[in-house]
């Protein structure tokens, strides 16, 4: 595992630079206030003021820092060294009080965050792909949550995740729909945030992970599944063919039956 996670780790550290400075996350105007939040799940989440939010896979702090605008004493957690470098530097510019620490989650236990101390653990949109373990995962989301807090994540649904996303006009399934404990192997030039950048650390590995894999390891951790909702539109552009709608969220055509693309589940302890 150690080459996949280094391989993610040196192509993470190069894309936080230049997300940060990109187009695509729009700090700049982040910096003069907002959130980035989605109202979706704004809305499923709830009131955070005043709760304890554990944000897993964090990137430059972005959405960590839109929870503490909203009220939520935050910590964010990321193994891009880079990553964490810049989410300090911008909750040190727009003044929130965020703690942000550099650790892989599966190696969370040795940092200095409490266990059972957490109101809320959340992850979203594209980070559970670049876990191999979802039972250690599960594990970690458990151990730190309090009694009666919740985990809630949003994610790209497993169904979506089949289709070919380099083909540019048609629905074709390319990739397994079952976790396979060989990861995923791709040379990727540019970023979904910017095609047309070319990165040094081209290599990337995924894995992908059905529904069951991600529903039944957080019941045997112990948690609760509160909810399990899914959507017809996801939040980034994972098939070519897509099309952005005026909510932001992009679905497929609708020459095409609509098919799962976003699930959200919460899931309390």
């Amino acid at each position: 595992m150690k080459k996949y996670f280094d391989a993610n780790q040196k192509r993470w550290n190069e894309l936080a630079d230049l997300h940060f400075a990109g187009d695509f996350y729009a700090v700049k105007k982040f910096r003069e206030g907002g959130v980035s939040i989605t109202d979706l799940e704004r809305k499923e989440v709830g009131d955070v003021k005043g709760k304890k939010l554990l944000h897993l896979q964090c990137h430059f702090g972005k959405d960590t820092l839109s929870w503490a605008r909203l009220g939520a004493k935050a910590t964010g957690v990321d193994f891009s060294s880079r990553a964490i470098i810049l989410a300090r530097q911008l909750n040190q510019e727009i003044q929130e009080n965020v703690h942000f620490v550099h650790s892989n989650i599966y190696d969370l236990k040795m940092t200095d965050l409490s266990p059972n101390s957490f109101d809320i653990v959340y992850t979203s949109h594209g980070t559970i792909y670049w876990l191999n373990d979802l039972t250690k995962w599960a594990e970690i989301i458990a151990y730190y949550l309090k009694p009666g807090g919740f985990f809630y994540i949003a994610d790209g649904h497993p169904t979506g995740c089949i289709f070919d996303d380099e083909e540019p006009k048609d629905l074709k399934i390319r990739y397994p729909y079952f976790h396979q404990k060989i990861p995923l192997k791709f040379e990727e030039e540019g970023s979904y945030a910017d095609e047309s950048i070319h990165l040094e650390n081209k290599t990337e590995y995924g894995w992908v992970h059905d529904m069951g894999d991600i529903v039944n390891n957080l019941i045997s951790a112990g948690l609760t599944i509160e909810f399990i909702h899914e959507y017809p539109f996801v939040s980034w552009k994972a098939l070519p063919f897509l099309e952005e709608r005026d909510d932001g969220w992009w679905y497929l055509p609708e020459k095409y039956p609509q098919l799962p693309l976003t699930v959200t589940i919460k899931a309390r302890k």
